[in-house]
């Protein structure tokens, strides 16, 4: 568990707190928190900080961005908050300099990417993609496909996304089932996975992007499941070992509903493209247009608490 870390452990009740952001529109929202913050729109593209902009305290990287700059970071030597944007913090975890508290935005992609899961799977399970190439085609091919409607569904990740997950799919009676690194009330832990995907008709994967999960869902994970099941991936690429799932996918065993890829995005002529039994978006289940709001709101909030000396939420690492 991370340490406490307070908003005194960024800037002092007297200073001046300089805050570097990814657009101008989140500096005027920063500016209007207390007269005591500056925001000063800047990214590594504009390259290295300079004069105002080097005495940042705080940075709010641009969503969706690459791993930090190393020669960016180093020109910010007053830096003591990194704030993301999104969920996800494995491109920050372990590039940031001592000193330096790295905060996600937890809660802000929630709605929109278990709703994306939700969407993904009725889709995959009532044969959607295939009757819209026929519909395309112009032919009329009825045919029964699989239902969402009472399936055993095993969520793996039982986090935030996971929780909302399970909280949207309750109406379709599913018999549900959530996985978390360890045991606890309510949640098996991974090592009960071998017992639980031969159970299971849907496999949903939301977790974090950590050494453990890095190849979770590799030949052994994708062997147990069973005959003819979904696996729906809304977490990361790295997650799910790619030549696995496209021997399974390939062989007809196995159906996948997935928003990420390893490589992403997947190179043209990649035969992923055109794996059977695949529903692909392009990394989107979390892009809405209240995603946005939501994510400012929690910079917003999280930059409250550093004007109160008050603890922060959603710390990823303290280096």
């Amino acid at each position: 568990m991370a340490p406490e870390i307070r908003g005194t452990d960024v800037v002092g009740p007297d200073e001046t707190l300089t805050v570097l952001v990814p657009s101008r529109d989140t500096a005027v929202a920063v500016e209007a928190l207390d007269p005591r913050v500056r925001a000063l729109p800047a990214t590594p593209d504009d390259g290295p900080p300079t004069g105002e902009a080097a005495r940042a305290q705080v940075w709010v990287p641009p969503s969706g961005g690459a791993s930090p700059e190393p020669g960016f970071v180093a020109e910010l030597p007053a830096l003591r908050l990194v704030q993301l944007t999104s969920a996800g913090a494995e491109r920050f975890v372990g590039r940031l300099p001592e000193g330096v508290v790295l905060c996600n935005a937890r809660g802000a992609h929630t709605p929109s990417t278990a709703e994306w899961v939700v969407a993904a799977t009725l889709a995959a399970q009532r044969g959607l993609p295939d009757l819209v190439r026929e519909q395309g085609a112009g032919r009329w091919t009825p045919r029964t496909y699989s239902s969402l409607v009472g399936a055993r569904v095993l969520v793996v990740g039982a986090g935030d996304i996971g929780r909302r997950v399970g909280a949207m799919m309750a109406g379709f009676d599913v018999d549900l089932a959530f996985v978390g690194r360890t045991a606890r009330d309510g949640v098996h832990g991974t090592d009960e996975l071998p017992r639980l995907l031969p159970e299971a008709d849907i496999v949903v994967v939301v977790v974090p992007v950590t050494e453990e999960t890095t190849g979770l869902v590799d030949t052994a994970f994708l062997a147990a499941m069973r005959d003819g099941a979904l696996l729906v991936n809304a977490a990361r690429g790295v997650v799910v070992d790619t030549d696995a799932l496209l021997a399974e996918l390939t062989a007809g065993r196995l159906r996948a509903a997935l928003d990420v890829t390893d490589p992403e995005p997947l190179p043209e002529g990649h035969p992923m493209w055109s794996a059977p039994g695949l529903l692909l978006t392009p990394h989107v289940a979390g892009s809405v247009p209240d995603t946005g709001a939501r994510a400012q709101a929690a910079v917003l909030e999280q930059l409250r608490r550093v004007l109160a000396g008050e603890p922060l939420v959603n710390v990823v690492a303290a280096y």
